[in-house]
Formats: C-alpha cells, structure tokens, sequence
C-alpha cells in the first residue's frame, strides 16, 4: 500500500476500471485502458520495433548466429529433444536431461521465434518446424504432453506438483506457441498449446482438481494465451492458479503423504520420489514450510519476498498480468509491498536478486553476500519481466528503473560476448577461480538467454490512451498508430556509455499527443529540447510529459549527464560495511585484475578520488573504463603473522592507478579476479 493519502484518488480509478481486456482494438489502444487518468500502458508488438544499437545489437546478433544454434546443439546431445521421439515411439532408448527439460525445449523456440520475428531466417524456421512436428507426434490424445511423464513415470500424472513441473513445462509451451504464432502466422504450435491449455483448464479448477504448479510460469503463461485467442477460460485458469496459492493444508503437502516411497533417476542420480519435499519443505519436521514454492500464504497476503527467486518472479508476474486484466486492487496492493520487500531490501547493487544456493532464492533482509551470491540469471530476467509489467499498470519509472539496472548488469553478464558460455551463478566477487561455463545440468539460464535477447525491442516503449512513452534509451525506431494517425520514432544515441539523446517523429499529418521520456533515478540534472528549443521539464512519476501538436521531422535532444558516483551500501549489508561501488548512469563497474598492477583484493578506493572516462573501443568490444588512483594495501610487513595490534601497523599508502570496467563485461578475459564492492578508507 502506498504510505500517500494522494494516491487514494489513484488506487479508486485502478479499482473503478473495466474488468475485462482485449488485446488491441482496430485503433490499437488496450479494452482495458482507463479512461479516467489513471495510467495504463499498452504493449507495443515486437514487429514494430526496429532496434538499431550499438550497444544491443552485438549482442543480438551473436544470441542469432551463434548462441540459438549452440543451445540447439546442447540440447540434442544431452537428448532434451530426443525425449519427443522417445515418448512418440519412435526411439528406444534412455530419458536425457532433467525432468524438466521440455521447458528448456520450448524456450528454444521461444527464442527461435523471436529471432525469426526480428530477422527471417528460412533455415532456422524449417528446424522449428521440424521440432514442432516432433513435439506434436508425442503430444497424447487428450493433449496431455510431458516426455519425463511418459517415458519415466507414466503412472505419476499430476501427482507430484510440487517437483515433476508438468505445469511449468505447460506454462512454457504456451509461451512458445504464442511467440512462434506471432512470428510466423502459423498454428502448428499454437493447436498444440491450445489442445494441451484445454485438457489442463478440464483437469484444474473448482469443482475439479485441486492444484497449483511447484514452479510457477503457466499463470503467466495463460494469460498470454488469453490474449491472444481471447478464450476467457485460460484467464479465469491462471486466476485459479494464482487464488489457490497459499490454501491450507497446502495441496503439495496432500500429495506428499500419498507419493510412493521408491527412488526415481533425477539428473543422473536415483533420489527418493519424496527427496525434494524433504530438502525443502521439511525443515523443521513434522511442519510442511511451503515459502520456497511461494506457498506460504494467499498472494493477497504475501508482503515478504520468500523461497525460489525466479519461481517469485513468474508468480508477481503473473499477479500483475492479473491485475492488469481484472483491476483487482489487491493484487496491485500485495505486489507494491513485494517489491519494496525485494529492491529495498533483497535485492544486489546490479539489479540481480538470490543470495542462497540452497533454496536458489531468499534468505533474510540484507543478506547479500558477494563471493557466493547466487543471483542467478534466470532470476534477473525476471526481475525485467515483473518490473515491466509493474510499469505497464502504474506508469511508475521506479519499476522501469529497476528493469534497466537488472537489464543491462545482472543479465547482461550472463552470457559471455562470444555467446557460446553462460553464468547460472553470477559473482559479485571473484577469486580468480570462476568462469561461464558452455552448459549445465540445469540449463535453464542458456535457454533463458536464447528467448530473452531478440525479445529485448518489447521493452522499450509502451503505448497509453494520451501517446508514446519511451522507457529504455536503445536505438531503434518504432512505429505505431496514435489518434488514427501511423506514427514513427526513431530513437539515437550512444547509451549506455554518453546520456544524450535524439528523438525524431515522422507522422503522416500533424497530430496532437504526448511524449513520455523516462528520466533515470541515477541523472541529476536532465535537460531537454524540443526542435532545438530548451524545455522545462515537467516530470510525474519519474517520466517527462511533452504534450503538443507533432508534425512530421520533430525533434527531441534530451540530455541525461552521466556522472561516475560512488555507492555505499545498507550498513546491515555486513559484507558491504566499509566499501564502496561504482556507478556511471544505468551501469555498475567492477574492477578486474587484467586492468590492475596490484591484487584486487589489496586495492581500496578513497571516498575522494576523482574518477575520468575513456571510450576504448578495442577492449571487450568497446566500453567506457573508469580511471583514477587507489590505494594499495601492502602485506609485506606481515611475514608469518596473522594479527597485529593497530597501532604497530605503518599503514603503508602506495598510490597505484586503477581502472573499472562494466560489470556486464567481467570475466571475458580468462580466470581473473574481479570485485565489485571495494574496500574504501571511510
């Protein structure tokens, strides 16, 4: 809940909104929009959005070139792929990879298609093609689909929710067929999904099954079909899912005391059926903790972040998704406090989020370790995920804030620049001792960053009842339709490494409508020009609202400085007491050992050292470094010692230049030390 008596007004127009939403009208504005001034963003589809980026599209192209067909090719070998023909009949042979490897299947084409949306690649939508055909030979009659299921477990359908992830694997098959439909046109998918979503939504729901998924994503999930097909019963399925969450006694509990007691094979290793809910349901026997699977409580009530990051993430996902379609303020309410729970509390310097390994999720306020944060990648792509949809219901730059810091910092270091090997983990300090790796027996995080990289142009600008909001400086022009007139803007600029941005409009007559530019938390002193003329700012909710008549060749010059600053931390942040970070505009620098004469670990950086920037264009494909002087902690006057008095120490001050790099950037150098907090002499 806000602590603002004024955003009353603003939760009652939330709550007074038409409860049902069609995808897009013939005049491209959302059924759902409000009409009363309360803000509601609209998605602007992916086929509009040209992205043309220096910083981006390296990236993009190396995920088409090389990383879709490097992911395809691990996921044939480790038999992810052949488990449809396995479970279709048309092999013999052996279950490979986790029991969940569908998912990673469909993420693949997930990322296929977006490829194929963005740059058409008639070989690599004849090989979705061919897998497609291979999923649907597998698909059974009743359109139940699940290779692990069939081939393994065959008498295990639907009764071990809490780990077999039937539903999540579901939940990424709908969004699989709702990327390949929209880039291709075709339904071969889209049937299978729609087949698969129509026997779930007979199996669950009230008079039916109980059920809810161990890993959530289907919610989401259903709700991207619902807006696609416009079935209404795939909605009312994901509020089902979501509503039950939390019910007492837990349904994963109730299927617990029912499962067998034999062992099955789980990654390569024969594990008691019962294993997982042991590990992390039973920690304090005979209670049945259920917060790893966000279970803990009704969604309505839940105002802590807990358990599995990335399961939390798709579940405040799709309570938005839902409180977008429904308006049902209470949703919108759990979910605010959920994310201060996370980001003023929970959440890493780089946006990512999950210190523990254990649970791979939430631990306790402030616990951010550095060395061993867990932060893992998938998780940071669901910070993108959930702070989008947060944006698209408030109109709130705090949310797209956080989906910039995720973006390019925790997620962006997830993949290497040649693409070819991936952080599951992702370090915030490195001993010299970690590296991305090409593969893993979990391999979510690869498929994560095949389907999210060429999904990027989704992200940057949204669309409401009054005009164009721009949310990430990306090159890239966008066109849309606003008051029934085309509209096109083309976005320029050299961001992340300079602040200054051009903005052009082209528009088929002079039309009436606003401007929203989002001015990032991190800029002090922004400043605008409309056709070359200075414009007062006139910011709400972190965004600026030039309203006026547009003619075709407008321009807008915004300028956003980027200044280097100097982070601390939370002083209950233990491991960050006494050390400092460093931020330039939407990126988090680290320093690494290949750009230091001196150990990292023995460099501290004065609260006063004065930072400058150079563009080096012939370093890891190009980044702005950060350059000034530190001091060097000597250890030669230790010899054998371990501690000493303070006041026998000479305190040595050697001062050495030292250079940070964007943490995005790390580790592409080989094994190399690398830290992001820095000891400081305050």
């Amino acid at each position: 809940m806000t602590k603002l008596l004024g955003f009353a007004t603003v939760i009652f127009l939330l709550l007074s909104l038409p409860g049902w939403v069609s995808p897009i009208r013939s005049d491209g504005v959302s059924m759902g929009e409000a009409v009363q001034g309360q803000v509601r963003l609209v998605d602007i589809p992916l086929k509009s959005v040209d992205v043309d980026d220096q910083f981006w599209v390296p990236r993009i192209e190396v995920n088409r070139t090389r990383t879709i067909d490097h992911v395809y090719s691990e996921l044939e070998q480790t038999g992810s792929i052949r488990n449809f023909d396995l479970a279709a009949g048309k092999v013999q042979g052996k279950f490979g990879g986790p029991w969940w490897s569908d998912s990673d299947v469909y993420k693949w084409i997930e990322g296929a298609s977006y490829s194929l949306t963005i740059h058409p690649d008639p070989k690599l939508e004849a090989r979705v093609d061919n897998l497609i055909r291979r999923i649907a030979a597998a698909q059974q009659k009743d359109g139940y689909v699940d290779t692990f299921i069939q081939i393994v477990e065959p008498d295990m359908r639907w009764k071990n929710l809490a780990f077999f992830h039937e539903l999540f694997c579901a939940g990424s098959l709908y969004e699989a067929a709702v990327a390949h439909y929209e880039a291709t046109g075709k339904r071969s998918l889209l049937d299978l999904a729609i087949k698969n979503a129509d026997y779930v939504d007979s199996y669950f729901g009230k008079g039916k099954h109980a059920g809810i998924p161990g890993h959530e994503e289907v919610e989401l999930a259903l709700v991207k079909l619902y807006r696609l097909t416009h079935e209404e019963r795939y909605l009312h399925l994901a509020e089902y899912f979501v509503n039950e969450r939390g019910s007492k006694p837990s349904v994963f509990e109730q299927q617990y005391r029912l499962l067998p007691s034999r062992k099955v094979d789980l990654l390569g290793r024969q594990m008691g059926v019962k294993y997982f809910y042991q590990r992390f349901f039973l920690h304090d026997p005979p209670a049945f903790d259920t917060r790893y699977s966000q279970d803990n409580l009704p969604v309505r009530q839940q105002r802590e972040a807990v358990g599995h990051a990335v399961r939390a993430m798709y579940l405040y996902s799709a309570m938005a998704d839902l409180a977008y379609e429904t308006n049902d303020g209470s949703l919108l309410d759990a979910l605010r406090s959920l994310h201060d729970s996370v980001t003023l509390r929970r959440m890493y310097v780089t946006g990512g989020i999950g210190p523990s390994e254990h649970n791979e999720g939430f631990t306790a306020d402030y616990d951010l370790p550095n060395s061993n944060a867990y932060q893992e990648t998938c998780a940071s792509q669901g910070m993108i995920l959930w702070n989008y949809r947060m944006l698209k219901l408030t109109g709130d730059s705090q949310y797209s804030d956080v989906m910039e810091l995720s973006l390019y910092n925790a997620l962006a270091a997830g993949v290497s620049l040649n693409g070819n090997t991936f952080c599951y983990v992702t370090p915030l300090t490195n001993r010299g001792d970690f590296q991305r790796q090409p593969w893993f027996g979990v391999p979510c995080c690869p498929t994560t960053i095949v389907r999210f990289l060429p999904s990027l142009g989704k992200y940057i600008y949204n669309r409401s009842s009054d005009g164009l909001w721009v949310n990430l400086y990306i090159s890239s022009k966008v066109k849309t339709n606003l008051q029934n007139t085309g509209i096109s803007l083309q976005q320029t600029s050299r961001y992340p490494w300079d602040g200054d941005v051009k903005l052009v409009v082209s528009a088929s007559k002079a039309t009436d409508f606003a401007l929203h530019l989002r001015i990032p938390g991190w800029c002090r002193h922004p400043s605008l020009k409309v056709n070359g003329t200075p414009v007062n700012l006139t910011v709400m909710r972190g965004y600026a609202k030039i309203r006026r008549t547009w003619s075709n060749g407008d321009s807008i010059g915004l300028s956003l400085p980027m200044e280097v600053q100097k982070l601390r931390a939370n002083p209950k942040v233990l491991e960050d007491r006494g050390k400092i970070a460093l931020r330039r505009g939407p990126l988090i620098f680290c320093l690494e050992q290949p750009d230091l004469e001196s150990p990292v670990g023995q460099v501290d950086i004065p609260v006063d050292t004065q930072f400058t920037t150079q563009f080096e264009p012939g370093l890891l494909g190009g980044v702005i470094v950060l350059k000034g002087r530190g001091i060097m902690r000597s250890a030669t006057d230790w010899n054998i010692q371990l501690y000493r008095p303070v006041e026998e120490l000479s305190h040595p001050s050697e001062q050495i230049p030292i250079a940070a790099v964007p943490y995005c950037v790390w580790g592409n150098r080989g094994l190399a030390k690398m830290a992001v907090w820095v000891d400081s002499d305050q």
